[in-house]
């Protein structure tokens, strides 16, 4: 029961999902494709959806909703949400399969711990999460304007991450995007540069981390092979994987042998993050 599976069902502004579970159950992680595609890519990979036992909701924008309302109703599915996140969504979800979520608080999914903690995102109420059991942790850290002490404690503890690359700095100032765009990516509150993300990478990757998916890359900005190419320079071991926003990823398989004790998360305005 120490290992835990994980795949990307898709990543990127054109949807995302990200599964994760051991033999008897599992969490997605955001609902961003139809229910439909969620269930096809499910199939081809061999997953049941039987073993999935809750949808948690990072934030309210639709890349990450857009396809919620139908799987929870369809597979009666519980979904942890902030309070703030589901006011300003628009989702019209079964109240009886609504959940709190706060961050900071433990949720107990079977064997599964997930964990909620703040980050930088221009969302009304945007989360990260680690998923684990007593031995493995699994880590998803995409929609992040910037690194704060929240996730690189958080990311010093997983086992796998899916971490957000998505843009290359040049690639994002000489394409075509206007300029207040180019801000709100770069700004703070946007999304983390191949660059911030390496540099984290770099910092603060555990040695026993065996896989690292790069997600949410943004199809103007960024290429797959180049932030490829720059990660496996620096990977040390770590399988780098980038998840795409095509399709899904293989299932891979991670376990680990020992987990450093668990971290409190805080409050963003404690950090002095600004």
């Amino acid at each position: 029961m120490s290992s835990l599976y994980f795949t990307s069902l898709n990543s990127g502004s054109n949807g995302n999902c990200y599964y994760i579970g051991n033999d008897e159950e599992a969490v997605l992680i955001d609902a961003g494709l139809s229910c439909r595609e969620t269930e096809k890519r499910m199939y081809r990979l061999g997953l049941s959806m039987k073993k999935v036992k809750a949808i948690f909701i990072s934030h309210e924008h639709g890349d990450h909703i857009r396809g919620l309302e139908v799987l929870s109703r369809k597979h009666q599915l519980p979904v942890y949400i902030s309070l703030a996140t589901l006011q300003h969504s628009g989702l019209q979800l079964d109240a009886n399969l609504v959940r709190p979520l706060v961050a900071g608080t433990t949720i107990l999914i079977g064997a599964l711990l997930i964990n909620a903690f703040l980050k930088n995102h221009d969302a009304a109420d945007p989360h990260s999460f680690t998923v684990e059991n007593s031995a493995t942790c699994i880590g998803v850290f995409t929609d992040i304007g910037k690194v704060c002490d929240n996730l690189s404690t958080h990311f010093k503890r997983c086992h796998a991450a899916f971490l957000e690359a998505n843009y290359d700095e040049v690639m994002l100032q000489n394409g075509r995007y206007p300029y207040h765009l180019k801000n709100r990516i770069r700004g703070g509150r946007g999304h983390l540069s191949n660059k911030e993300a390496l540099d984290l990478f770099i910092a603060c990757r555990p040695a026993y981390m065996s896989h690292l998916l790069l997600s949410h890359l943004s199809a103007d900005n960024n290429h797959p092979d180049l932030v490829r190419n720059l990660f496996m320079e620096q990977s040390n071991g770590t399988h780098i994987v980038v998840a795409s926003r095509y399709q899904e990823t293989p299932v891979y398989t991670v376990c680990g042998s020992s987990l450093p004790s668990a971290v409190t998360s805080q409050p963003l305005g404690q950090l002095a993050l600004f």
